[in-house]
């Protein structure tokens, strides 16, 4: 394979062939693990794709293996996580992205994080008294949802680095979107230890039983809209995402929000794109290190550590040590 893709996601970690992306829906904060499950190792010779969940990451194998690039199979990977792990990634968010080609030694870095609608103000978090908003009111609400950026990302990216048909790589969510997929262990904990998520009406429908509880781990879950939508960008490429009917409807279910209302507009939509930026690079002892630059904190951060590791000799520090920790 020529190709290999890495990606920063803002909070989280980096990982090879693999883009998250956050969903509309802002989380109270960084998700907590929900089991330790012990995972053999596992080598390959030609190529490996990682992901959160096995259906994720069969479909970036496919693609592969149907003679798709790295970039293709990235794709492939998120549209799914977006249908089985929607409270981690969607199409509703944005993220970085990191293409090296080997073919060429080329490292590009791409940046299609979400942005702030156009009339967002300094002081949109904060109440009228000037004291910053209570929690629900200030993020699960229409004030925190900011313009996606995700498709937009995949396009640019891959104009420059697909092999694969653009509407092939929707192939295997559309598919599980309608056949159904098992909600995962990990899901249902999330699903119900979320105290906000059953306020929405669609959600109290598609994640809940008619008592309130969440659906169990198994449970075979549709998304019939999940996948008309995915058919209408696979066909008509991102556009068909920025430019009318699910942009406009998206931008009035942030304004007419039921707790806070948010700004997002339809403009907003239409005006976004994604940038092809320089990566942020370092020396480190012998080996030139990079990541995503600004707006991303991630590449900085990385090397801000280097730097700092670069002062010690770690061959004499003792495993385990006060010292090593």
């Amino acid at each position: 394979m020529t190709d290999t893709i890495r990606h920063m996601r803002y909070a989280f970690a980096a990982a090879a062939v693999f883009l998250a992306a956050s969903s509309l829906c802002a989380q109270p904060a960084q998700e907590p693990a929900t089991a330790v499950v012990p995972k053999r190792l596992v080598a390959s010779e030609r190529f490996m794709v990682v992901a959160a969940h096995p259906l994720a990451a069969r479909a970036g194998y496919d693609a592969i293996r149907s003679g798709g690039s790295a970039l293709d199979a990235a794709i492939a990977v998120e549209l799914v996580l977006g249908l089985v792990e929607p409270q981690s990634s969607g199409l509703g968010g944005g993220g970085f992205l990191l293409h090296y080609a080997a073919r060429d030694a080329k490292l590009e870095a791409y940046d299609g994080r979400e942005t702030a609608p156009a009339s967002a103000k300094p002081g949109r978090f904060l109440g009228a008294d000037g004291r910053p908003l209570d929690w629900p009111d200030a993020v699960v609400s229409g004030k925190s949802v900011g313009v996606p950026g995700l498709l937009r990302l995949f396009e640019l990216a891959h104009r420059r680095h697909g092999k694969l048909p653009w509407a092939k790589l929707f192939e295997p969510a559309i598919e599980l979107a309608q056949k159904g997929f098992p909600i995962s262990p990990r899901l249902n904990a999330l699903v119900a230890a979320d105290r906000f998520l059953p306020l929405d009406a669609n959600a109290r429908r598609y994640f809940y039983l008619p008592d309130g509880k969440a659906k169990p781990a198994g449970t075979l879950l549709r998304n019939p809209e999940y996948a008309a939508v995915l058919k209408r960008v696979a066909a008509g490429g991102a556009n068909a995402f920025y430019r009318g009917e699910i942009a406009h409807d998206i931008a009035v279910a942030v304004r007419s929000h039921k707790r806070t209302a948010g700004d997002l507009a339809e403009s907003d939509f239409s005006a976004y794109a994604a940038i092809r930026r320089e990566p942020l690079c370092g020396e480190y002892r012998r080996w030139k290190v990079c990541g995503m630059p600004p707006p991303s904190s991630g590449g900085f951060a990385v090397l801000q550590i280097l730097a700092i590791l670069e002062r010690f000799d770690l061959r004499a520090l003792k495993a385990d040590s006060i010292e090593a920790v």
